[in-house]
């Protein structure tokens, strides 16, 4: 996303931060009501270039929108995107992404106002692994001969009432997008951006060998002095890891040898 495009995504999060800070429960829904936008904006290449001409005046575009969206979704998702319909976008695919991430950030708010965003983001991370270890459940879920419908409809029978509204809300949503490659990278992204919103960073911890709370909490610490940000250690088993210790941040990937060097640089750094 080009600089036009971040900068309006940053000043509508902003904004909407402000809103949902008050939300309480009513996030789930915004959550859900902008998910439903991006969806006709995926479906209507004539909408999106319409709502992202930079000739046309910003109360045209927020014109087109009240007329489009308006009576289908709650007032404060209809200022939303007014607001964002009037900002400058570098590509016309950008304002659905935004209003996506926007979507995604409404239900974890709405997880964090009761206290269970913690559990969330365990629960997409939960997810990731079976998804992992299980190969004919990946390759069912990707089947494009099955009906999206069909898809969510299984993966939520893995759960059913289990987890959290959000996090069955975001699996749903993680099959139904194109914006990831893979279901297990949506996921992924979408368990960063729980801890994100708890400002901490996700390490995917694969060991040889299940780990102590003590070897946990020890990784941690490393890994928040190497980064300067609290680190969310996730841990996953694999016996045929090289090494005994693999672990990831975002695209970085850290062998043991590594975090043995962070270690010893941050202590002679701490004298």
């Amino acid at each position: 996303m080009r600089a036009s495009s971040q900068g309006s995504l940053a000043a509508a999060t902003d904004r909407w931060e402000a809103v949902l800070g008050t939300a309480g429960s009513d996030s789930f829904r915004y959550g859900t009501e902008l998910f439903g936008v991006v969806d006709v904006l995926d479906g209507s290449a004539a909408l999106r270039r319409a709502l992202t001409d930079p000739s046309r005046s910003g109360e045209d575009k927020a014109a087109v929108v009240a007329g489009v969206f308006g009576p289908k979704v709650s007032g404060a998702v209809a200022d939303l995107l007014a607001g964002l319909v009037r900002s400058r976008w570098s590509a016309e695919g950008d304002l659905a992404d935004s209003i996506e991430e926007l979507g995604t950030t409404s239900l974890l708010a709405g997880a964090e106002s009761r206290g269970d965003l913690i559990r969330v983001e365990d629960e997409l991370f939960r997810t990731i692994r079976l998804l992992a270890d299980n190969r004919e459940l990946r390759l069912a879920l990707a089947d494009k001969d099955r009906t999206v419908a069909d898809r969510q409809r299984l993966l939520t029978s893995l759960f059913g009432a289990r987890v959290a509204p959000e996090t069955a809300a975001l699996l749903e949503r993680a099959l139904s997008t194109h914006r990831a490659p893979t279901l297990t990278a949506a996921l992924v992204r979408l368990n960063e951006a729980a801890a994100a919103r708890r400002q901490q960073l996700v390490a995917v911890v694969t060991a040889a060998r299940p780990l102590t709370q003590v070897q946990v909490a020890r990784l941690g610490e490393i890994l928040a002095r190497a980064y300067g940000r609290a680190v969310q250690v996730n841990v996953a088993l694999d016996p045929t890891v090289v090494g005994g210790l693999r672990i990831q941040l975002g695209d970085e990937v850290i062998d043991a040898t590594m975090l043995a060097r962070l270690d010893e640089a941050q202590r002679r750094l701490a004298g």
